[in-house]
């Protein structure tokens, strides 16, 4: 038995301190986990539960990237998010990273009662920095997010205000799936999202973790 063509390589995401990479077999994605951008949006927040969607690793991109702007979009936005990576049900560590969004296609289909995926589930739609070990994070749930673009202050909240904490997240999705190493949780964005266009430079912050980096570039 042989493949039809090469398997591709894991998408895998340094851990600062070690020479050791982490293989991210699936990314959930928490909606709505800060009223606020629910609220910019035009939503509220469902507090009976948190609802998630997902991103493809393959599709995933390391920190320093550049991305050219997509096809099929007008409107595309970054969010600023706090990973958290499972070693099972176990927090591994956390990490920054961005949740790049085709918006214009993500309303279309949220307005049409449709999945989004056209919107998410895009190529360099998850960008990420290297994972600070959780044992070397003090109480995650005090830190700060924020992002930046072009130098300029778009994003910024105490992760405290997170609707669903990362205890709750991982309580609730191992109700719906056996959580593995290799999981990872991108636990949604506060408000101030918004568009990005060719030659804009985005940072992602969260103290004491390693920061996240992206520029976008011309469609290619």
């Amino acid at each position: 038995m042989s493949l039809v063509f090469p398997a591709p390589e894991p998408f895998v995401v340094p851990v600062v301190g070690s020479d050791a990479l982490f293989p991210v077999s699936r990314i959930f994605c928490v909606g709505r986990n800060y009223a606020a951008h629910a609220a910019e949006m035009g939503n509220e927040v469902d507090r009976e539960a948190p609802f998630y969607f997902t991103k493809t690793p393959v599709n995933a991109l390391l920190t320093g990237a550049t991305l050219p702007y997509p096809p099929g979009t007008e409107d595309f936005h970054y969010e600023m998010e706090m990973a958290v990576y499972l070693n099972g049900t176990e927090v591994f560590g956390y990490g920054c990273a961005l949740d790049m969004t085709r918006r214009d296609l993500q309303i279309r289909e949220r307005k049409k009662q449709r999945p989004w995926d056209l919107g998410k589930d895009l190529e360099g739609g998850a960008v990420m920095a290297p994972i600070t070990p959780a044992a070397e994070v003090t109480d995650i749930h005090t830190h700060h997010i924020a992002l930046t673009q072009n130098g300029t202050e778009k994003q910024s909240a105490p992760i405290a205000d997170m609707v669903w904490s990362v205890p709750d997240l991982i309580s609730h999705l191992s109700g719906f799936y056996t959580l593995r190493p290799g999981d990872v949780i991108l636990t949604g964005t506060p408000a101030g999202v918004g568009p990005v266009t060719p030659g804009d430079v985005l940072r992602g912050t969260i103290n004491g973790l390693a920061p996240v980096d992206l520029t976008i570039t011309d469609p290619a």
